[in-house]
């Protein structure tokens, strides 16, 4: 009762100043303040590291003076009381696009020279551009940036492969940009992107882009040495710009990967703009010692409601919402060096979100703060002025009302260059909850939210909902309510003071005038937080699974990378390809990845024993023509592309390779596309599911190139057919002419004359030299006789044909020219030029003398190349033995390989198969398909893996289902269609994201 009166008294004394209401003067610091400022009494985490309590902040003009517990403060100081607060550094975004107005599209149709004059030969070569010529501050998005802790960032120009200058630039909304701009030139662009402001057609592909900054850094050079008369400005702003951070946005970690191995080639080390995926292969990552800049554009759970739906959903698409957000924590164990960044967010407002459920999967709030502040500062260059409250740094703080990495935090004000933003008006305090109170006996639930920003009461009696307006500031409320009779417009008005945090103290006054003590309290519910906690564990037990990573990091991938053993098959029927032929009841060991022994009896201590009586054992199938395992086929921007090489656009997680590997597919050659005459270079690999990309590549891998003929290449079924050639004679007049320069460059370079490095012309010598090997897509005997005549014009030889669906009209001729055939086994009539094809061609070249091959040029049949293969017996009479070898050794020979691989041979690869039944059957089944002595596939591990894969799915639909449960946002589930990539396959607008 005493308590009450107190506070009836004190509040007596000052009603007049509260009877109507009340809106507080705001009791910030001006922003044009040019003395001195104090934070006083604040927690100050002046590095990520460094922490000091009871500490005071003094700046003056937009920089930190001093900091510390014993700051001497000057006369007329502006004090600033902090206690209970923190001040952390303000936050650096590096990867931004900010104040920059999107590239416009370009005209229509192709163009295959540049359109500028006194510029690189590339249109999407743009290093001269500087990116405050087309800088426009932009207050509002500052605004969101500074809701979310962003003090500073760096901007560029998103348009192009080489893209120009970034700039540095202060978030100060009350400056003007002579002040803003930290720094006008910070960071040189990159991308695999082309510019949308040309239609330069040159590169459409990825392995394009790669080529053309490799070749880019070579003409640089080239330039820097003075050996060009011409100005060409872009070159001389790459070679001004070298000394500056060069940043690539990759996008993806396969694409991580490809600029880091640009960057290797042209001696540059790129910080690297990921894509959240690198958690799948982070040793590579680690391995390419980038820092990454790092999206954390984490996606959401998928609605899998509809069961029927969610069936088609692919595991890999399920564990990447399960495995993203741990992607932060996985870099930073293994000290792989990263700036967080909001680049690639749909909406601004996710970052926090997403930061804060990167720590909940374990990322440490120290190793967070470092990626927003001293990470990035230290990349630009400007660690003595951002990232840390330093003496001398600039002004650029975040006051909070706690923890920042903390989701009841709030944070107050954002202050850049000594200017504050105001976020929270952090003299309000936080009165949100629950309330009851008795007025008149009657009882009164009040719900108060959004008090520190947008004050919003809800009041209940009984049943009752009253209409009710609220005001809020300075720890005083004014509510204003109707009674609880309805049927009169009468209204209660309540002053109270909110000061203790959990009660609202004051006066009501009735709708008569009669004034009655208030007194509301605040509810604890102790049975709600009890649930809240379980809650909060169960969430946590939800965030700490993670689905494991496999090799590749999809289905059927391996939880550890399989390792060779030592194989003892027992009774098997053997299918060498040597002169011993097929051997009954005959044993194979493998040992070390070798063929150790083929006999009979055989034994060995350390070996695993196989049974394989009744079953068949044969070499591995080598398909010559396939175009599996790639994410680009082919570079149709110019008629010659000789320069791109299909290894550098490898795809180690397409499951064709695991599908390959059921049909006993050991090794194949990835071919380019048959766009232009002259392709690109090849990709001979065996099938090692779950190893790198470049780890899939035979080691002193032959080297062979794609040429074309035909309807393709002079584009008979093309809208826009502007390209040279456009006939058949064109088309010869193309090998002409390129290789007249390949031989001048050649002469060249071997008399020891200055010469600017090119790689097609490079890659063309190596032909004349007879060092590099021609596979060519071709199906008419005129055109096969017209490429025969030009390289014996120059010197070389055809090696393969490949299609050659018109082979047994000119087998002859081929066998003179010693070329070889690589076929279908009986496809034709599908385009006009393959209606003269035969089912018995590959019968026919093989008996004329040809080596021949059947090969697949499709995901689908390569899974079956053995059946294919069976079809010469019906179609021509080949012997079952030959039959066979057009799948493995003569396949192998075409691709000088037949030394390691294609026949059971002691010495050579153990790349071998066992087959449940005759290998020629179409009942036989791969059973164990075997590189090198690892088992790659295996049928009963199959079955395991299928029952594993339906268990998983399970789980991670249960976990999305408690996610919606939550009230958390889904996406629904688009089904997707897996593209099959063939000889015409063009990219689709190549872009960073589409090539994963």
């Amino acid at each position: 009762m005493t308590k009450t009166l107190f506070r009836l008294l004190i509040f007596m004394c000052s009603f007049s100043l509260f009877a109507q209401d009340y809106f507080p003067s705001n009791t910030g610091v001006k922003a044009n303040n040019s003395n001195y400022t104090a934070f006083t009494n604040a927690t100050i985490h002046v590095t990520p590291t460094e922490t000091i309590e009871n500490a005071t902040l003094l700046i003056k003009n937009g920089k930190v003076v001093s900091v510390g517990t014993s700051v001497s403060i000057p006369k007329n100081t502006t004090k600033i009381d902090l206690t209970g607060k923190s001040i952390y550094p303000s936050f650096i975004d590096i990867y931004t696009t900010f104040g920059v107005k999107k590239p416009e599209r370009g005209g229509n149709g192709p163009r295959y020279g540049a359109s500028r004059s006194g510029f690189y030969w590339n249109d999407h070569i743009m290093p001269e551009q500087d990116v405050m010529a087309s800088f426009k501050y932009d207050s509002k998005t500052a605004s969101q940036m500074h809701q979310l802790g962003f003090g500073v960032v760096n901007t560029h120009m998103p348009d192009g492969i080489a893209r120009g200058t970034g700039a540095l630039i202060a978030l100060n909304n009350d400056a003007d940009n002579s002040k803003r701009v930290v720094d006008g030139e910070t960071t040189q662009h990159f991308s695999f992107s082309k510019s949308v402001t040309s239609r330069q057609a040159y590169p459409s592909s990825i392995m394009g882009s790669m080529a053309l900054l490799r070749q880019m850094y070579n003409d640089a050079n080239w330039y820097a040495d003075g050996n060009v008369d011409t100005k060409d400005l872009a070159l001389e702003a790459l070679n001004g710009n070298k000394n500056l951070l060069q940043i690539f946005e990759a996008g993806s970690r396969a694409n991580l990967m490809r600029a880091d191995k640009v960057g290797d080639v042209s001696n540059v080390q790129y910080t690297i703009v990921g894509g959240g995926d690198e958690y799948e292969r982070i040793n590579e990552v680690k391995g390419t010692n980038a820092t990454i800049i790092l999206p954390i554009d984490f996606r959401l759970a998928y609605d899998v409601d509809n069961a029927l739906l969610a069936s088609t959903l692919s595991l890999s698409d399920m564990r990447a919402w399960n495995q993203e957000p741990h992607n932060p924590r996985l870099l930073a164990e293994n000290e792989i060096n990263f700036a967080l960044t909001t680049h690639g967010l749909k909406s601004k407002k996710s970052f926090k979100s997403n930061l804060m459920k990167a720590i909940e999967r374990g990322l440490s709030k120290q190793k967070a703060l470092e990626a927003l502040t001293t990470i990035p500062a230290g990349l630009l260059g400007k660690s003595d002025l951002l990232g840390t409250l330093k003496s001398g740094s600039y002004a650029n703080f975040l006051i909070t009302s706690g923890d920042i990495f903390d989701k009841k935090t709030k944070l107050f004000e954002n202050w850049v260059q000594g200017t504050p933003h105001i976020i929270t008006d952090m003299n309000v305090r936080d009165i949100d909850g629950d309330y009851t109170f008795k007025l008149r006996g009657n009882d009164y639930k009040l719900a108060i939210t959004g008090s520190t920003s947008k004050p919003n009461a809800k009041l209940e009696s009984g049943s009752n909902s009253l209409g009710t307006k609220m005001n809020y500031a300075d720890d005083w409320i004014n509510l204003t309510f109707k009674t609880a009779d309805s049927l009169k417009k009468e209204f209660i008005r309540v002053v109270a003071n909110a000061a203790n945090g959990n009660s609202l103290d004051g006066k009501a006054i009735l709708p008569n005038g009669n004034e009655l003590p208030f007194y509301a309290n605040k509810i604890q519910k102790e049975s709600d937080k009890k649930m809240k906690d379980k809650k909060d564990m169960a969430s946590k037990a939800t965030d700490a699974f993670m689905s494991p990573i496999t090799y590749p990091n999809l289905a059927f991938g391996f939880d550890e990378k399989p390792k060779s053993e030592t194989l003892l098959f027992k009774n098997a029927t053997v299918w060498t390809n040597e002169s011993d032929g097929i051997l009954e009841n005959t044993d194979v060991l493998i040992k070390d990845g070798k063929i150790a022994k083929i006999g009979k009896d055989l034994s060995d201590r350390k070996a695993k024993v196989i049974d394989a009586t009744g079953k068949h054992i044969t070499a591995g199938i080598v398909d010559e023509h396939s175009h599996i395992a790639a994410a680009s086929i082919n570079e149709g921007g110019h008629n010659s592309s000789a320069e791109v090489t299909i290894e550098d656009v490898i795809d180690d997680e397409d499951i064709d390779i695991y599908r390959n590997l059921a049909g006993g597919v050991t090794s194949i050659q990835i071919l380019h596309g048959s766009a232009n005459p002259i392709g690109g270079r090849s990709a001979i690999i065996k099938l090692k599911w779950g190893e790198s990309a470049d780890d899939l590549v035979y080691d002193n891998s032959p080297k062979f190139i794609k040429f074309a003929l035909g309807e393709n290449v002079k584009q008979s079924r093309s809208n826009r057919n502007e390209r040279f050639p456009q006939s058949r004679m064109g088309v010869e007049q193309v090998f002409m002419d390129y290789f007249s320069r390949a031989k001048a460059y050649d002469d060249a370079k071997k008399n020891g004359k200055p010469y600017r490095k090119d790689a097609e012309m490079e890659v063309l010598a190596e032909i004349l030299n007879k060092e590099r090997f021609i596979s060519c897509h071709s199906y008419v005997q005129s055109e096969i006789n017209m490429l025969m005549k030009v390289a014996e014009k120059f010197n070389f030889n055809i090696n393969t044909f490949t299609h050659i669906l018109e082979g047994y009209k000119v087998a002859d001729k081929m066998k003179d020219h010693g070329a070889g055939g690589s076929t279908f086994s009986d496809w034709w009539a599908y385009k006009y030029e393959v209606n003269d094809a035969i089912p018995y061609n590959a019968a026919i070249m093989h008996n004329a003398g040809v080596v021949v091959a059947i090969n697949s040029d499709d995901a689908e049949m390569s899974r079956r190349l053995n059946q294919e293969a069976a079809k010469s017996v019906k179609y021509g009479g080949v012997s079952e033995e030959d039959a066979l070898k057009f799948v493995t050794l003569n396949p192998a020979k075409l691709l000088h390989l037949d030394d390691r691989v294609g026949s059971l041979k002691v010495g050579k690869d153990a790349d071998v198969v066992l087959w449940s039944d005759h290998p020629l059957s179409i009942y036989a089944k791969a059973e164990k398909t075997i590189i090198e002595g690892i088992t790659y596939f295996d049928i009963e591990k199959d079955k395991q893996m299928r029952e594993a894969i339906k268990k998983e799915k399970s789980e991670l639909v249960r976990l999305m289902l408690e996610d919606k449960n939550k009230g958390l946002k889904t996406q629904p589930i688009k089904k997707k269609e897996k593209e099959l990539l063939h000889c015409d396959s063009m990219d689709n607008e190549h872009s960073t994201h589409n090539h994963n």
